[in-house]
C-alpha cells in the first residue's frame, strides 16, 4: 500500500458522484426530516436498522463474526442468538416499541448479541458505561426508565441495593449473580425462534439512548434513531468504497477483514463504527478481555487481523510495544476520542511502513460519523481530523451570531446529517441549545476549515475533560469534591498528560480546620464516581479561588497558575 497517496477533495467527489449514480445502497433522495431539509438522505435509512443487517446477513452468513478466547461465532450464530433473545423479551417480557432495556457489562460476546435482539423487537437499547458505580448507573436508569438490565455480575452487583426500589428485572449474561432474576443463557435456550420480530419499526423511533457527558454535570441520554445509524454505517461504507474508486490499488478494508475490539462497546465508536459497521460488511471481531498491549499484539498476529481502531493512548502504547515481524496484517490503525499527537503518526510510519495512518472525528450525538483524514493526507496534515465522510453531512464554522465563517477563521464547529441524534432525553431546553431549528448540531468544539476542506479542532467550548477518549464533565466531578466536608472552595480542570491526552485536576481552597486529606478525598470520590473521573493531581490554594469580574471562579486563570507549581498530591 502507497501510504503517500493523497486523495484530493476532487477526486473524492468524483468518485463519490460515481457511487451515488450507481445508485443501490448507495441510493440518495432530498429528504425532510423532523422539519428539517437535508439534501441529501440515504434512500436505505427509511428501513430500520434490524432490517438493514438481516439483508446484510443472507449474503454472508457462514463468515466467522465473533471471535471471543476459545469461542467462535459465524454471522448466522450471532444473529440467531440475538432473534432467540428478541423473541424471549417479547414472548417472556413483553418488550416493543417504546420500551427501554439497558445493557451493563464489559465487552462479552453476549453484549452484542442482546443489542441486536433488543433493537429488533423496535425497543431501545441503553448501553451503560461499564466503569460507572452504583450511583451514575442508578441516575441512568432512572432516567430512562429501563426496567430490565442485562449485565455481568459486577454491574448488577451495584445495582443490588436499588433493584426493588427502581422495580428492576435483572438478567446475569456470562457470570452467574446472586442479585440476578434469570440467566441469558438458560433464556437462549427456551426459545425455538429462528427468524427476528416482524414488528414495525418506524425509522424515526430510537434504537439506542448512549449517554455523553458534557458541561452540565450530568452525563446526557443521546436520542439515536434507527434513520441516524443507519445513515452513519451507510456513509462509513461509502467512504472506504470512494477510497477504493480513487486509488485502486488501495483498500484499508478488504473482503476478508478482521478488527480487534479494544475500545468499550458503550461508546458509539465501539458500538458504531467497531461493532455495526463490521457486522455490516461481515468483518472478523476479535474480542480483547481487557487492554495490554503484548495480549493485543499476539491476538492480531494470531488471527491475522487488518484493522485496530483505538484512543491515540493505545495506539502509542501497541507500536511502542511491537517488535520487529510484529503487525503485519495491519493496513489501518485509526485513532478517535481525542487528538493524536503527530508525532505518533511518524512513529508508526516508521515502525509498521505498510499500515495506513488514520484519524478521525465524531461525537455520540453524530452517532461517530463526521470527519476522517488518512493516507498521504494524514502524513501532510497530521494535526487536522481530516474532511467531512460523504456523502449527506456537512460540516460548518459559525461565529457566535450563528454567521458562517470563511475558510481558516476560527469558530464553533457546526455538523449537519441525518446521522445526528434527535435530542437529549428528558432535557428540552439543552437540546434547543446544542440543536438549531435548521438541524445544525453544535458540537461546543472550537476549529476551522482550511480552503482544501481539510477541518481542525484547536479547542472546546464546553468545560470537559477528554482522558483517553473518556468525556468528563468538569462540574461533576467539582459538585462531588464539593460534598467532601473539608472542602470551601474547587475548580477542576485538565492537566495535559503524555499518555492519556488529558487527565483530571483540581485546585481545592479547603475549610481552615485542620490539613486537608487529599488521600481521603480520593477515597471518598472513588464510592461514587468512575475511577477514570478521579483527580490525579490536586492543588491545595492558602486563599479563596481568583475571580473574574462576574464574581465566578475564574477556572484558567487557577489552573494556569497551579500549573506553575508541583501539585500536592498526584496519583
Amino acid at each position: 500500500m502507497k501510504l503517500s497517496e493523497k486523495i484530493s477533495t476532487a477526486e473524492m467527489t468524483k468518485a463519490v458522484d460515481q457511487l451515488l449514480d450507481a445508485g443501490g445502497m448507495m441510493a440518495v433522495s432530498p429528504m425532510t426530516i423532523r422539519g428539517v431539509d437535508y439534501p441529501r438522505v440515504f434512500d436505505l435509512s427509511s428501513v430500520s436498522l434490524r432490517d438493514v443487517l438481516a439483508m446484510a446477513t443472507a449474503e454472508t452468513q457462514d463468515k466467522t463474526f465473533m471471535v471471543y478466547e476459545k469461542e467462535r461465532y459465524t454471522i448466522a450464530q450471532t444473529w440467531q442468538i440475538a432473534c432467540k433473545f428478541a423473541d424471549i423479551l417479547q414472548s417472556k417480557y413483553n418488550i416493543g416499541p417504546g420500551d427501554r432495556v439497558a445493557l451493563a457489562m464489559r465487552n462479552y460476546p453476549e453484549w452484542c448479541t442482546a443489542y441486536l435482539g433488543i433493537m429488533s423487537t423496535g425497543a431501545t437499547v441503553v448501553p451503560i458505561n461499564a466503569w460507572w458505580k452504583s450511583e451514575e448507573i442508578q441516575y441512568a436508569l432512572e432516567d430512562c426508565g429501563a426496567k430490565i438490565v442485562i449485565g455481568d455480575a459486577k454491574r448488577l452487583g451495584y445495582l443490588a441495593g436499588v433493584k426493588a426500589k427502581l422495580g428492576l428485572t435483572l438478567i446475569a449474561a456470562r457470570e452467574a449473580s446472586a442479585v440476578a432474576d434469570a440467566d441469558y443463557a438458560e433464556l437462549i435456550s427456551q426459545s425455538t425462534a429462528t427468524q427476528m420480530p416482524t414488528t414495525p419499526i418506524d425509522p424515526e423511533s430510537d434504537f439506542c439512548i448512549l449517554y455523553t457527558s458534557g458541561s452540565t454535570g450530568k452525563p446526557k441520554g443521546a436520542l439515536l434513531t434507527h434513520r441516524s445509524i443507519v445513515s452513519a454505517i451507510l456513509s462509513w461504507s461509502c467512504l472506504l468504497e470512494a477510497i477504493k474508486l480513487a486509488r485502486p490499488g488501495i483498500d484499508i478494508a478488504p473482503e476478508n477483514g478482521g478488527a480487534l475490539l479494544a475500545l468499550p462497546l458503550f461508546h458509539v465508536t465501539g458500538a458504531n463504527s467497531i461493532f455495526l459497521l463490521s457486522f455490516l460488511t461481515a468483518r472478523k471481531l476479535v474480542f480483547l478481555y481487557r487492554w495490554d498491549a503484548r495480549t493485543a499484539i499476539e491476538l492480531i498476529d494470531a488471527e491475522k487481523l487488518t484493522n485496530f481502531t483505538s484512543v491515540p493512548t493505545m495506539s502509542k502504547e501497541i507500536i511502542d510495544a511491537a517488535k520487529p515481524g510484529e503487525l503485519s496484517t495491519l493496513i489501518d490503525i485509526t485513532t478517535g476520542g481525542a487528538k493524536r499527537p503527530a508525532s505518533q503518526a511518524q512513529a508508526q510510519k516508521d515502525k509498521l511502513p505498510s499500515a495506513n495512518v488514520s484519524s478521525g472525528y465524531g461525537l455520540t450525538e453524530t452517532n461517530a460519523l463526521g470527519c476522517h483524514n488518512f493516507l498521504g493526507d494524514y502524513l501532510e496534515r497530521p494535526e487536522s481530523t481530516g474532511r467531512v465522510v460523504p456523502p449527506v453531512t456537512e460540516i460548518k464554522i459559525f461565529d457566535p451570531e450563528g454567521k458562517e465563517l470563511a475558510a481558516g477563521e476560527v469558530g464553533e464547529v457546526c455538523i449537519k446529517s441525518p446521522a445526528c441524534f434527535r435530542g437529549y432525553l428528558n432535557l428540552p431546553d439543552q437540546t434547543a441549545k446544542a440543536l438549531s431549528s435548521d438541524g445544525w448540531f453544535h458540537t461546543g468544539d472550537l476549529g476551522k476549515i482550511d480552503e482544501d476542506g481539510f477541518v481542525y479542532i484547536v479547542d472546546r467550548l464546553k468545560d470537559l475533560i477528554i482522558r483517553g477518549g473518556e468525556n468528563i464533565s468538569c462540574l461533576e466531578v467539582e459538585s462531588a469534591i464539593h460534598d467532601y466536608e473539608d472542602t470551601q472552595e474547587v475548580t477542576v480542570f485538565s492537566v495535559p498528560d503524555d499518555r492519556f491526552g488529558e487527565i483530571v485536576g483540581a485546585v481545592i481552597y479547603p475549610k481552615q480546620t485542620k490539613e486537608f486529606d487529599c488521600e481521603g478525598l480520593i477515597a471518598v470520590l472513588a464510592k461514587h464516581l468512575a475511577g477514570y473521573k478521579l483527580p490525579e493531581k490536586i492543588w491545595i490554594s492558602p486563599q479563596q479561588l481568583p475571580r473574574g469580574t462576574t464574581g465566578k471562579i475564574d477556572k484558567n486563570f487557577a489552573k494556569k497558575t497551579a500549573l506553575n507549581f508541583p501539585p500536592h498530591y498526584s496519583a
